[in-house]
């Protein structure tokens, strides 16, 4: 066999270590998870319902494909995405699976909200209406992940809150709802609940790591908005003082 072969073979064999991660639908739902913000191995085992020894051998075939990064505080163990090509990894495996797996759909519509999670709201629309001030944006996971990273001036609303504190959103007003991507379902069972309640509510296209990859702004930190959901109410669209920022491609920033 010539050395060309030979380093054919030595170069797929080490491509294949990613696919290692991708053959255990755990190990793609921790990645999903981290690329939100990072998370010590005991939350990381909570949330995705393992326990610490099997979330710990899973964590450790991503870190050996080199698809997260650890850090340690004291006796605990913190887990991070490793970079944003980690993250567009795992867009675009949901993208890849919704795109030929015609499974993936209709489990969405079956488990999702319908109507309600179908209508999506692109990016650019998101941005625009934003700058308008006729609409809300709902950040509707956990806080700690709006903490991490969100769109500027969303409000932190997480889904199991949502209900209680409804009386906290204008229903003159329409909501748009975003979570961690196109395989979330939170954003669309926001809006169903919305809906049912007689608000206008849409979800956005995706959610925030597809939202960081396109290069838009993102805030990070609790921020006014979280700790005073009030602001979700309306606001005149010529209200003085409204400050706007610009990207470097002239579109609108949101604030």
């Amino acid at each position: 066999m010539d050395n060309q072969v030979i380093s054919r073979a030595a170069l797929y064999e080490q491509v294949a270590r990613i696919g290692k991660v991708v053959v255990h639908p755990k190990r793609i739902e921790m990645l999903e998870l981290l690329c939100q913000g990072e998370r010590s191995v005991e939350d990381l085992a909570a949330a995705v319902g393992l326990k610490m020894t099997t979330a710990s051998a899973h964590l450790q075939v991503l870190r050996q494909a080199r698809l997260v990064e650890t850090r340690r505080e004291a006796s605990r163990v913190f887990y991070r995405a490793a970079g944003e090509e980690a993250c567009r990894f795992m867009t675009a495996l949901a993208d890849l699976a919704r795109a030929r797996l015609a499974e993936v759909g209709q489990i969405l519509r079956e488990i999702g909200a319908g109507e309600h999670g179908s209508e999506r709201v692109t990016r650019q629309e998101l941005l625009a209406r934003v700058a308008a001030g006729d609409v809300v944006v709902l950040d509707v996971r956990p806080s700690r992940e709006f903490d991490a990273g969100h769109i500027p001036g969303a409000v932190s609303l997480p889904l199991e809150h949502l209900e209680a504190r409804l009386g906290e959103l204008d229903p003159g007003v329409e909501v748009v709802a975003y979570c961690r991507g196109p395989l979330c379902l939170l954003a669309p069972q926001a809006a169903a609940v919305l809906s049912s309640r007689g608000w206008r509510a849409r979800c956005l296209e995706d959610g925030m790591p597809e939202w960081r990859q396109a290069g838009l702004p993102v805030a990070v930190g609790a921020g006014p908005a979280a700790s005073q959901p009030q602001r979700a109410r309306s606001r005149p669209k010529s209200r003085p003082g409204r400050a706007h920022l610009t990207r470097r491609d002239g579109q609108p920033e949101l604030t």
